[in-house]
């Protein structure tokens, strides 16, 4: 049994969800308000990634002290480091388990927009939702896409900025020259949108602005700009 068959039971559970949401909605909106109510259940998760966030943050010019001080020297930084976090009561890896908890529902989602379904045989503006890019085929059809393409550009350029304005703030060596590329990784979901049906796309537009929204949310105040998430 692969991987992904291990999610078909809760892909199915999904798609009957979404599928009775569009016997009283179009099925798009059932698509986006089912994407917000997964979102709104995940984010206790996302909270406790945020304080990881912010603890590793707030402990980052230490780390990088201790970087300098011990330099050519990996046995006493790890020992110094350990010392560290033991009295900060705090981990490297603090806000990393909620984050990948999240992984399973992401991917239960993507499967659900992007596998053949009855689903991807209705319409946005009359656009099948199973219709991938390349196919489109007069100007309608464009525009649709295009649309949902410019959101996902606009989230990706609010996340550039936050990025890069994370990566100025922060300490060495996260402000590493050969990691500057990292921003740009925002506007990955415009590239990515153009490889699935336009129900996936739907999808990635309502998660990456719920993304970009909540982590606003979670790191207000912050003196250091959250990284952005990719989705």
């Amino acid at each position: 049994m692969s991987l992904f068959a291990l999610l078909d039971p809760a892909v199915g559970l999904a798609h009957d969800v979404v599928a009775a949401l569009a016997q009283l909605l179009p099925t798009a909106l059932a698509i986006v308000l089912f994407t917000v109510c997964v979102r709104l259940a995940l984010h206790p998760l996302a909270r406790a990634a945020a304080r990881g966030e912010k603890a590793r943050a707030r402990l980052a010019p230490k780390v990088a002290e201790l970087n300098r001080k011990h330099k050519g020297k990996p046995e006493k930084l790890q020992a110094a480091l350990a010392e560290m976090y033991k009295e900060e009561k705090a981990s490297p890896f603090a806000g990393c388990l909620p984050m990948l908890v999240q992984i399973p529902f992401f991917s239960v989602m993507y499967r659900l927009f992007t596998t053949p379904n009855d689903l991807l045989g209705h319409t946005l503006f009359g656009v099948p939702l199973g219709l991938h890019v390349g196919g489109a085929q007069d100007v309608a059809q464009w525009v649709v896409f295009g649309v949902l393409y410019a959101g996902l550009a606009a989230v990706g350029y609010v996340n550039f900025r936050r990025a890069r304005r994370a990566q100025a703030a922060a300490p060495q060596p996260a402000a590493q020259p050969g990691l500057s590329f990292l921003p740009y990784l925002s506007f990955g979901t415009v590239l990515f949108a153009a490889l699935v049906p336009l129900a996936a796309a739907v999808y990635l537009l309502t998660t990456s602005a719920w993304s970009a929204a909540e982590r606003a949310w979670l790191h207000r105040g912050s003196e250091v700009p959250a990284m952005p998430a990719l989705v």
